[in-house]
Parts: C-alpha cells; sequence; structure tokens
C-alpha cells in the first residue's frame, strides 16, 4: 500500500490536468461561519469546466494514456459528473469516448455529454447496470476503461484538490477538513496527500444516509454491498466503497458522518445564501457533515474547510428540496393533529402556537366530531425542541404526531389531504415505491400484478431525479400476502410498507375499517 500512496503523491505533485482543469478558489464562508461561531471556508470545486471536482481525475488518468491506448477510445459508465469529465477530457486530448449511461439518466445530463462529442449508449437502469454493459463493450472494442474512482490514478487527480487547499490557506492551521463520499476515490486522494504531509488537520467523511457503504464497511471492518441505496443523493448513491479507496481510507479517516436528504436540503440552502449558487445535493454533502460535527462536538472558534463538489442540479428538483429545506434546518416541523369539528376550533388551535407561525394547513372535512389536520409549524427559533412543543400541545388537549422524519407524509400526504374515504374499501394495504423514470416502468409494475389486486390509491411525483416515487395503495386478502409479497420482489423496484403509517392512518385509511 506504501507503493500505491507514493504512487498517488507523485501524481498529485507531477500532473497535467491544468492543461482543462482549474485551480478552484478557495472562499470563506463569513454568514455562516458567524452563524455557526467558526471561521468556514468553501473549495469551489462548482466552478470546475464541468461545474464538479470529476474533471481531475478523469483528465489524470487519460493524460497518462500511451498513444496506441488513446488510438483505442476510453469508455466509462456514469449517470453524470463523471461522464461530463470523460467527455470532456477526450474531446481536449482528441480520442474517441464511449459512456454508457442508466435509461434513467436525465435528458439533461444526456444531452451535455453529447455535446462534448462523446457517444452514448443507455442502457440499464441503473449505475450498476450500466457498468456491466460498459465492461461488456470495453471487452469487445479494447477501449480504455476510465473508472470513476477505483483506480489509484483517478485518485490522484482528485487529491490535487488537498494541496491546492493547502497553498491557499497560508500559513494558518486547518482544523478540519469535510469531503464527501460516493465510492471514496475524491476522499482517498485528499486524504493520502493530507495525512502524508499535514498528518494533523482531520479528515471527516460526509456520506448520504441513504447510500452510507463506508460507514457500513467500517463498522464491519471490511467492504460490503449495501442491498439498496437511495437516489436522492444520486452523485453519492454508491453500494459498495471502492476497493483501493478503502484501503486507503480505512485506517487514516478521522470520523465518518451521516447526512439526512433535510440536512442536505438545509446545507444546499446555506450555500445559495452565502453566495448564490446552487449544489447539487452530492455537492452540498460537506456543509451538512461540517454542521453536525460542530453541534456533536461542540466545536467553536476553529478553521473548517469544506468541499463543495458539484452543482450539476436538475431544475426541476428545486421544489422537493425547497419543500425539505425548512425541517432539514430545525426550523419547521409537520404535524398531524386532531382538533374538535366546531367553529372557532382552528382560531383555538392558532392561539395555543403562541407566536409560531403556521407555514403550511391542509384540511378536507371527513367527520362530524373531530377534525384531522396536517399542519406545517415554523419554529422561529433554532434548535427548539420539537418534543416541548409536542407536550405543549397534548397539554392543551390535543392529538398529535411528529411527522416531521416521515418520509410518507413529505413526499406524498401532505399533497393528498381531501378527506379519508367513507366507502368500504377491504384490505388495502399501502407501500411506497421508487420507479426508475423510464418510459415503461410502471406499465411493467402493472403488468406483474395479479388482476385480483385493486389498486385503490396512487400518487406520483417527479422530483427531477433518475427514479420516480409512488405511493399505492392496493387491495390484497389476507391469503394472498405470500404470493403479493413474492410480487413485490420480483418488480425489482424498492419499496417500503406504509400499511402503518400514522400519515396514512390520520389522513388516507378509509374511516369504514377499525383503527
Amino acid at each position: 500500500m506504501n507503493d500505491v500512496k507514493e504512487e498517488i503523491l507523485k501524481g498529485i505533485e507531477s500532473t497535467s490536468i491544468y492543461e482543462l482543469a482549474i485551480t478552484t478558489p478557495l472562499e470563506p464562508a463569513p454568514t455562516l461561519s458567524r452563524r455557526l461561531n467558526n471561521e468556514i471556508f468553501f473549495k469551489r470545486e462548482d466552478l470546475q469546466p464541468v461545474f464538479s471536482f470529476k474533471i481531475r481525475g478523469a483528465f489524470h488518468k487519460m493524460t497518462l494514456l500511451s498513444t496506441e491506448q488513446r488510438k483505442r477510445g476510453v469508455i466509462t459508465a456514469s449517470a453524470g459528473n463523471h461522464a461530463q469529465g470523460v467527455a470532456l477530457g477526450a474531446q481536449k486530448l482528441g480520442i474517441i469516448a464511449v459512456i454508457v449511461m442508466p435509461v434513467t439518466t436525465p435528458e439533461i445530463k444526456v444531452n451535455a455529454v453529447k455535446a462534448l462529442g462523446a457517444k452514448v449508449v443507455l442502457h440499464g437502469d441503473s449505475y450498476d447496470d450500466a457498468l456491466e454493459r460498459a465492461l461488456q463493450l470495453r471487452d469487445q472494442k479494447s477501449y480504455e476503461f476510465i473508472h470513476p474512482f477505483d483506480d489509484p490514478e483517478v485518485i490522484a487527480g482528485q487529491g490535487t484538490i488537498a494541496k491546492e487547499i493547502i497553498a491557499q490557506i497560508g500559513g494558518d492551521p486547518i482544523d478540519a477538513l469535510f469531503v464527501a463520499v460516493g465510492g471514496g476515490g475524491l476522499l482517498a486522494g485528499i486524504l493520502t496527500y493530507i495525512k502524508e504531509l499535514h498528518p494533523h488537520i482531520k479528515v471527516v467523511g460526509v456520506e448520504s444516509e441513504e447510500s452510507a457503504c463506508l460507514y457500513a464497511a467500517l463498522k464491519a471492518g471490511k467492504r460490503v454491498c449495501l442491498d439498496s441505496v437511495g437516489i436522492f443523493a444520486d452523485g453519492v448513491a454508491v453500494k459498495q466503497i471502492g476497493k483501493l479507496p478503502f484501503e486507503l481510507i480505512k485506517d487514516e479517516v478521522d470520523e465518518v458522518i451521516t447526512a439526512s436528504i433535510d440536512e442536505i436540503c438545509s446545507a444546499i440552502k446555506d450555500i445559495y445564501e452565502e453566495n448564490r449558487t446552487i449544489q447539487e445535493p452530492a455537492g452540498a454533502l460537506g456543509v451538512a457533515g461540517m454542521k453536525k460535527y460542530i453541534e456533536s462536538h461542540g466545536i467553536k472558534n476553529q478553521r473548517l474547510v469544506v468541499v463543495n463538489c458539484g452543482a450539476n442540479m436538475n431544475f426541476d428538483r428545486l421544489q422537493h428540496i425547497a419543500e425539505r429545506t425548512e425541517i432539514g434546518a430545525n426550523r419547521e416541523m409537520l404535524l398531524s393533529a386532531q382538533i374538535p369539528e366546531v367553529p372557532g376550533a382552528f382560531r383555538k388551535f392558532c392561539e395555543s402556537l403562541g407566536d409560531l407561525m403556521i407555514t403550511e394547513f391542509n384540511y378536507r372535512y371527513a367527520d362530524i366530531t373531530n377534525a384531522q389536520v396536517f399542519v406545517g409549524i415554523g419554529l422561529q427559533n433554532e434548535g427548539l425542541n420539537r418534543v416541548e412543543l409536542i407536550q405543549h400541545l397534548t397539554r392543551s388537549g390535543y392529538l398529535v404526531d411528529d411527522m416531521s422524519d416521515n418520509d410518507a407524509a413529505k413526499l406524498h400526504v401532505r399533497h393528498m389531504v381531501g378527506g379519508r374515504v367513507s366507502t368500504k374499501i377491504k384490505n388495502e394495504r399501502l407501500y411506497r415505491f421508487q420507479f426508475p423514470e423510464r418510459p415503461g416502468a410502471l406499465l411493467e409494475f402493472l403488468k406483474h400484478m395479479n388482476p385480483a389486486w385493486n389498486i385503490s390509491l396512487f400518487h406520483y411525483r417527479n422530483h427531477g431525479s433518475a427514479y420516480g416515487r409512488v405511493l399505492v395503495g392496493i387491495q390484497v386478502a389476507e391469503e394472498d400476502m405470500i404470493s403479493f409479497q413474492e410480487f413485490l420482489e420480483k418488480t425489482g423496484y424498492r419499496y417500503f410498507d406504509e400499511t402503518d403509517n400514522v400519515a396514512y392512518k390520520s389522513f388516507l385509511k378509509p374511516i369504514s375499517l377499525k383503527e
């Protein structure tokens, strides 16, 4: 491993990536610094030619190819940033590039790669499907494969970020550096340089809770493959940490932090308020992790650097992100509350909240005795205890449930509140699915269903990512549950049983059924 580290360090020092990549600025973040009582800097990798750090590793690897290798051309699998890095690098070097992308890849990313002169092959629903096809084409056509993270030369290219940070910060010390983790190439490159030359600096990896493959590997003491990954932070949605990155990371990283979707959304807003740029979810992971690190360790008056690693955001994802931002910053909570179905009840409920602001209120008449309302409440003071507010409302005589961490409520139910049906719908079971965003995905799902299972509820929203989120009510008799479970597995789609979800019981479950 020492030989590999030496190779990476040599690559960092001797690279010629600056023929294409740029030395990105290290900018102070004064607004966030004042709020969090630390001196914070952003390393602006979103300003690279492809709006992501990926150009560094891809181009460094490609500059080292021999004349014969360049003649054969290069191939890779990617749904976004790495694809654009390889395409731009190939354009610069005048070589053929083939990029295998999942069919679910948003059109804006496919067109961006094509505009850089690469040939795009669409295959499969996921990165793993695309990777399998790319390796087949490599073997058939003798292309050179450019791995997005599990390659020492790619890792060296990413490690140039660390060298730039040290040069830009001057003689003043850095206390901690925060780096997003997907396959691990970026963290491995930065760690290798920092721990060799500046071992006193803490390096913290940050993962999405939905794809925490490094955290799982460190816990197990070996690489593990996650059963499934969430795709909100698609730039880091990797099931297994890279083999070489893990070897470089496991004994050197100081800490690994995971961030929720809401926390990532809050970080996107923090960055926007600082410099008016919009990071993609993976690009904001560093800030999300830094905020949790500061809170959990009680950090003050330290010098902290965050790598803002990418800004390839689909515009149509912004609404979803805005909806989740305030909850992630603990400035809003969502409640299900039962209030009397009498005139003046809503006013009395608002009075019980004092000076707290109602941010959302959804209601439809359904019962002559009590009204079930979906309420958003603004928490003006960051850090206000949600539990204390629940206790206050309970003491005031209200039946309430906190739905701030309830994905079904946040993704679907808040948009569906319209009164619970009173018809005799029997054996309804509620499931939340992630459908690939490609033609025919829904039809395939329906074809596998037993015709005896009736769809009694359906809600779908596109969030601008490779997967759509769908809430489905299906009537399935108890004696059919074994075959229904087989059907769920056969779809191949990620699913969640929401039949016992409090949001469903409060707003959607037929009232003719016993609670």
